[in-house]
């Protein structure tokens, strides 16, 4: 399900009055992300072409001069958070709610804060499926403590929140393109010079939550990161981006070839999207050969990942692959119109003959970035 902004703002208000009294000063709302191409690319200066999800995560803020913080959520009740401004530092240790202190924190650092808050929060946004609802939260509350500060201030803010004081080494990609997307366009992310181009993305998505819940804070992807700083540092470049031969550790050179591969494949995807026709075939192929890349290469697929992806290319999708991070999460798969019913069923019976747990689905458009009341 996806909330419209009115229907958003309510739930997030009528917490807040429960749980905190009162009434907000605003509600601020930002979404959650589907990469189309390009993953594990943002943080070796490469290329990305994410869109934003119409799912949406709302927090309704009111300033308070004691710097008290004070964190109700939706998503977890009975799970109060309470904090001093002045007192928060990395690492964290609040748990869910360090993403939210990170965020406090981050901007005080920055000097984007001096007061505490109290805030409530609600979303539409799947916890742990891999479609970024933490950078849905941090963008939402940055915007509504520090909307008067440029995007530019704000995305590396709210990645140093994770990065620094959750311990997720994340990229950029995220924040980028909750705080910066277009309706009805991808977002293509050049993060050797932080260039940004809207393209047009009309097509209509199905997204496969395979309730394989992943964690980015954990020790895998940090060691893919590692691994390439480590090809890089071998090669005598700053990073993947700049690669021209190939490590001689099979591993590392298995992950470098995913790197510039994936780079190319966004290159191609963003070409033939600014076509008078973009070829759903072509964009389908390119799709694949990412997922094939990211399974066999970089090692971050999983098997509901697998199984997803393979029934959805069986029921007849142009193509198919997992978006996010990895080892977990969700797949994408672009589907002719009208048929996304036939793939629904083909990987709810692949996921049962597999005997896995059942995942759920959702259609995703290209929408709006972070958006005030």
């Amino acid at each position: 399900m996806t909330w419209s902004e009115a229907e958003g703002a309510r739930r997030a208000r009528e917490v807040f009055a429960r749980e905190l009294g009162g009434a907000p000063e605003g509600v601020w709302s930002a979404p959650g992300r589907v990469n189309l191409i390009g993953e594990h690319t943002d943080y070796n200066s490469g290329l990305a072409l994410p869109i934003a999800l119409p799912h949406r995560t709302f927090a309704a803020l009111r300033r308070r001069e004691d710097g008290r913080i004070r964190v109700v959520s939706a998503q977890r009740p009975g799970e109060p958070i309470e904090a001093m401004l002045a007192e928060l530092a990395p690492p964290s240790t609040f748990g869910w709610a360090g993403y939210v202190l990170g965020v406090a924190w981050s901007l005080r650092e920055a000097g984007l804060l001096s007061a505490g808050f109290d805030l409530a929060l609600d979303s539409c946004v799947p916890v742990g499926a891999g479609l970024s609802s933490s950078a849905a939260l941090e963008c939402a509350m940055a915007v509504g403590l520090a909307g008067h500060a440029p995007t530019d201030v704000l995305i590396p803010a709210c990645v140093r929140a994770e990065n620094d004081f959750v311990g997720a080494p994340t990229g950029a990609m995220d924040q980028t393109v909750s705080l910066r997307a277009q309706a009805g366009h991808a977002l293509l992310i050049d993060f050797a010079d932080g260039s940004l181009e809207q393209i047009p993305f009309t097509a209509e998505l199905l997204v496969i939550d395979t309730r394989a819940e992943h964690a980015l804070a954990d020790g895998e992807y940090a060691r893919r990161r590692a691994e390439c700083a480590r090809a890089a540092e071998l090669a005598g470049v700053a990073t993947l981006r700049e690669l021209t031969t190939v490590p001689a550790d099979p591993v590392l050179a298995a992950r470098a070839r995913h790197v510039a591969s994936e780079n190319a494949r966004v290159l191609e995807f963003a070409a033939e999207l600014r076509g008078p026709a973009p070829a759903l075939p072509r964009l389908g192929a390119l799709l694949n050969a990412s997922h094939d890349s990211l399974r066999d290469d970089f090692e971050v697929s999983c098997r509901e990942l697998d199984v997803a992806v393979d029934a959805a290319r069986a029921a007849g999708a142009y193509g198919a692959r997992m978006t996010g991070g990895g080892f977990g999460g969700s797949a994408i798969a672009l589907v002719e119109p009208g048929a996304a019913a036939v793939v629904r069923a083909e990987v709810a019976e692949a996921f049962r003959r597999a005997g896995l747990g059942a995942p759920t689905f959702s259609t995703a458009v290209a929408s709006s970035g972070a958006l005030t009341e």
